[in-house]
């Protein structure tokens, strides 16, 4: 293999020649080959080949960072002059919670002293945007780069998974030398090199799905291993946190917490309930009949619960004289996931409006960041990679002109400059861009947010330049940062040969026949309904390395029905096993919930070990069929997991 490098401060420009690869000589760490038709539309490609080429190139882009630390770190040693520690950075990311879920915010109905406190010692900015729903704003927060340029486009079936040719925050932190860790919902992809420990996280332990049915010990995975979580799950991701602290706590960590609360189902120990079970609620929303009190009383108390654990990790950092030291960072991923109070805006999760973008932001780091600090312009998820990046001196190893910019001159100098911005809010094609000033909806209406904060009166009229200069911005955003977002289908990816398991759930899954899927909300549900063997499940895979793989299907089965035959084949490889054992409980969560869920309840699925079969490298359709069936139906099925075995 030979490679050539260009070199220049904060990126490292590869060209390889590959004698692995079927495509060819000169590929490049942005495109592939031009014989590729994923590298003709300007997106990454998932051909084995193409692969193989990105890891080698990240591989040597941390080498060559590596070595520039330890080049420093030997400069700094014959240096006189002390080197300062870099600073650690804990990053928390609630679900579905609005910016008028916080007390900081002036909703009386609930308490957080602690992220107010965090507030009081740090920095709060009072006009800071998401994206209007879950993976989107994971991805810009991961990037610093608009979701739509990564391929996020949905947030199940594959579409909330994030492009391999983007490189992430743990990514650079990871290159620094930053021991790295997430403990919470991913949501970014879930099959390697998607999932967390192939995006910069070496520890992660939670779920990779856009919802879970359950959250009291439900089944989790640490590393991709199943594994069952231990009591309520924001207390579960929590407690991960301390112990990652605690083990870390003598080098630079990287923490990412993405806590899957307040998004419903809507369950919340006794503890926090009682407190809200008959309470009045002093602030409604906007249109009170839009409300369901019980929906927003769970809410709040799943809320407060969140606010205790966020105390429990920044009272461990002060006991290991961690807080000087530690960077702490509290955001939310969308609006409310309800109609309640959110500061009187329009909007809530799904919407580009005001109130399903902006999310409370504050920034903590005690005698670095002024306590007690409100930062009037407005910024976006896309500027916590360069700010957190610019306040640690850490280089971004990315190649791709970000969107976002650094925060730090507003967080630490009182006299910055900064210049006028616009971020844009899209979701299903809609599109909003907001000055410091106004929002231009998605339907091109226009709003002065600060003397109608409510999205009241439109004045497009009154400001007709104005209107049409925000109107153009839109479409050039269209015309370039969506210019791609054709929804391209990416395969899922099966037996990457740096990960050892691979999970293929029913969510990324397409039934024939008569099939059905356990509920309209695709994250968490399983099949049912299979009858026929004329049925069948398919996933559209590609094989990264052939290999040997053992087979299991997560399935429930009343006793009446066991004996089915089933088989799992791809391109002309099968392996079949019998349903030999009875696995029949009963749906769970309604007893937890605290109000009826729309989404799916879920069972204890048990694995079946099918045996073993041999994959090659390539496409197709994993297929699950019956060849016998001799009850009323063959199972019902969740998961198959697939665990590579040496040859």
């Amino acid at each position: 293999m030979r490679s050539s490098f260009s070199v220049r401060r904060g990126c490292v420009l590869v060209s390889i020649t590959d004698p692995r690869s079927a495509h060819g000589p000169a590929r490049s760490r942005r495109r592939c080959t031009d014989d590729c038709p994923a590298s003709r539309r300007g997106r990454s490609c998932h051909s084995r080949s193409c692969r193989d080429a990105l890891h080698v190139i990240l591989t040597l882009v941390l080498g060559l960072w590596c070595q520039g630390i330890a080049f420093a770190e030997s400069a700094a040693a014959s240096d006189a002059t002390p080197q300062q520690t870099p600073p650690n950075v804990v990053v928390f990311l609630s679900d579905d919670q609005g910016w008028g879920d916080l007390s900081l915010n002036g909703n009386t109905n609930l308490s957080t002293p602690n992220i107010d406190r965090m507030a009081a010692e740090g920095a709060r900015f009072d006009r800071f945007f998401v994206c209007p729903v879950c993976s989107p704003t994971r991805a810009e927060f991961l990037t610093g780069r608009y979701h739509p340029r990564g391929g996020v486009f949905s947030t199940s079936a594959g579409g909330e998974r994030l492009d391999l040719d983007e490189v992430t925050i743990a990514d650079s932190f990871r290159a620094a030398g930053y021991a790295t860790a997430a403990f919470g919902k991913w949501h970014n992809g879930m099959q390697y090199p998607y999932h967390p420990n192939g995006r910069g996280f070496t520890e992660y332990y939670g779920f990779c799905s856009g919802h879970w049915g359950h959250y009291f010990s439900p089944q989790l995975e640490h590393n991709q291993e199943l594994t069952t979580g231990e009591g309520y799950l924001t207390d579960d991701f929590t407690n991960h946190a301390i112990r990652f602290i605690q083990a870390h706590h003598n080098r630079p960590f990287f923490l990412y917490v993405p806590y899957n609360t307040p998004h419903s189902p809507m369950q919340v120990p006794d503890q926090w309930w009682q407190k809200f079970a008959d309470r009045p609620l002093a602030l409604r929303h906007r249109d009170p009949d839009k409300e369901d009190p019980q929906f927003t009383r769970a809410a709040l108390a799943m809320c407060e619960n969140i606010d205790w654990n966020v105390g429990r990790l920044l009272e461990h950092l002060e006991k290991l004289n961690l807080a000087d030291d530690t960077i702490v960072v509290y955001f939310c991923d969308n609006g409310p996931n309800g109609w309640r109070w959110n500061g009187g805006m329009r909007g809530r999760k799904g919407t580009t409006d005001e109130g399903g973008v902006r999310s409370p932001l504050v920034i903590r780091w005690p005698g670095k960041i002024g306590s007690g600090k409100v930062v009037p312009q407005i910024a976006g998820a896309i500027d916590l990679l360069p700010t957190l990046a610019d306040l640690c001196g850490v280089e971004v190893v990315s190649t791709k002109t970000l969107d976002g910019r650094s925060l730090k001159p507003l967080l630490v100098d009182q006299n910055a400059t900064w210049e006028d911005r616009m971020i844009f809010s899209t979701w299903n094609r809609k599109v909003s861009v907001r000055t410091q000033q106004y929002r231009l909806d998605s339907t091109g209406k226009l709003y002065d947010m600060l003397a109608d904060p409510g999205q009241d009166q439109d004045v497009s009229k009154e400001h007709p330049e104005l209107t049409r200069e925000l109107r153009a911005e839109v479409e050039q955003f269209k015309n370039e940062v969506m210019a791609d977002f054709d929804k391209e289908e990416r395969p899922f990816l099966v037996g990457h040969p740096d990960f050892r398991y691979t999970q293929l759930p029913a969510r990324d899954a397409d039934s024939h026949g008569g099939i059905e899927r356990s509920n309209r909300h695709a994250n968490c549900t399983y099949f049912r309904n299979w009858t026929s063997s004329e049925d069948s499940i398919s996933w559209n895979v590609e094989v990264a390395a052939s290999g040997t793989y053992e087979v299991e299907v997560y399935y429930t089965c009343p006793q009446q029905d066991v004996g089915s035959t089933i088989e799992l084949s791809l391109n002309g490889q099968r392996v079949s096993g019998k349903v030999s054992a009875a696995n029949d409980p009963p749906e769970k969560g309604a007893a937890e919930d605290r109000v009826v869920r729309v989404e799916g309840y879920v069972k204890d699925f048990k694995p079946l070990q099918l045996g073993r079969i041999r994959l090659e490298e390539g496409t197709g359709f994993l297929t699950l069929r019956a060849l016998e069936i001799p009850g009323d139906q063959v199972m019902e099925m969740r998961l198959v997991m697939l665990t590579r075995v040496d040859d």
